[in-house]
């Protein structure tokens, strides 16, 4: 049976960087972007409702600077955090107009990475620009932790899907940190490319497997208990890797965005993509799978839009 053709929407006038699907929510998912591809100008916040007439926005929230990233609330059906190209984290209810509920400033660059803790469910991790992880809860003023041990720009944070106090982190100094938030410093270090690092994902049915993605246009498949060397390479995108998710109904799978235009699936154990979407015209920034929807995928791109797609039958 053929899969059903994919769902678009456009952002207009806005450069999509992440999307991600509500935790609560089947129908609901939420895009950041950018006008002026994020060098200069607002940001926008899309909430995106999927029904009988397609994809709809159900809400907009603008921004004074660019938005690159976005995470549900995994307490809170209503509430997501973003992290934006000013420095700033903001806290938003869909209930409300306008205005986020929260606002924080003490990053001093560009935060590429915001993402919620799925186990303890009540704090939230981000990483900058200015090479350093915070760690916050939607109450506290103030971030509770802050680790500075990365030597260039941090892309991406994620915490662990089995452990409440583990995440990683992924940087442009070429390593993938593992951390503990009751230490100071970096529990694992895992020189993981020979160039930067802009995506990082945990496997949602191995706690010791992650996947990263490189500007060297490979993925990497890595056992934490034997980190010296990747469990594999996954070699087909044309250029650099921007994000990856790993499937939450299948351990094998793994999605991946990339600037050479394409969404793709990949088997981890095959090392070459099973499916690949290439309906944008640009960067393929956002990447997130459905929940609720087995196989059912979202990508936003520079290109202003957002599509959805079902992948076929594998």
């Amino acid at each position: 049976m053929a899969a059903p053709p994919p769902l678009q929407f456009r952002t207009t006038g806005f450069n999509g960087y992440s999307v991600e699907y509500s935790p609560f929510f089947e129908n609901r998912l939420a895009c950041a972007s950018a006008a002026n591809f994020g060098i200069v100008g607002n940001g926008r916040l899309w909430i995106l409702g999927m029904g009988g007439d397609g994809v709809v926005a159900e809400k907009v929230y603008d921004t004074q600077d660019g938005l690159f990233d976005c995470a549900w609330s995994e307490a809170h059906e209503n509430q997501l955090v973003t992290s934006s190209g000013d420095g700033s984290i903001k806290l938003w209810d869909v209930t409300l107009a306008d205005f986020p509920v929260q606002n924080w400033s003490e990053h001093t660059r560009e935060v590429f990475s915001v993402n919620w803790n799925l186990v303890n469910k009540d704090c939230f991790i981000t990483g900058s620009w200015d090479q350093s992880i915070k760690l916050w809860k939607p109450e506290v003023a103030q971030s509770l932790s802050t680790w500075h041990e990365h030597t260039h720009c941090i892309y991406q944070t994620v915490w662990s899907p089995t452990s409440g106090e583990t995440f990683a982190s992924a940087s442009g100094d070429h390593t993938v940190k593992v951390w503990d938030v009751r230490n100071p410093r970096a529990i694992q270090t895992i020189r993981a490319h020979n160039a930067e690092i802009l995506a990082l994902d945990w496997n949602k049915y191995d706690p010791n497997k992650i996947v990263t993605g490189s500007v060297d246009h490979t993925m990497k498949v890595f056992d934490l208990r034997f980190s010296t060397r990747e469990v594999n390479v996954l070699r087909g995108h044309e250029y650099a890797v921007r994000r990856v998710k790993c499937s939450p109904h299948n351990g094998s799978l793994v999605a991946s965005a990339s600037y050479d235009m394409t969404m793709r699936v990949w088997d981890t154990n095959i090392g070459t993509p099973i499916w690949t979407q290439d309906l944008h015209t640009e960067f393929v920034l956002g990447v997130d799978w459905n929940m609720f929807f087995e196989g059912m995928i979202a990508a936003c791109a520079w290109d202003e839009s957002i599509s959805i797609s079902q992948l076929p039958p594998l």
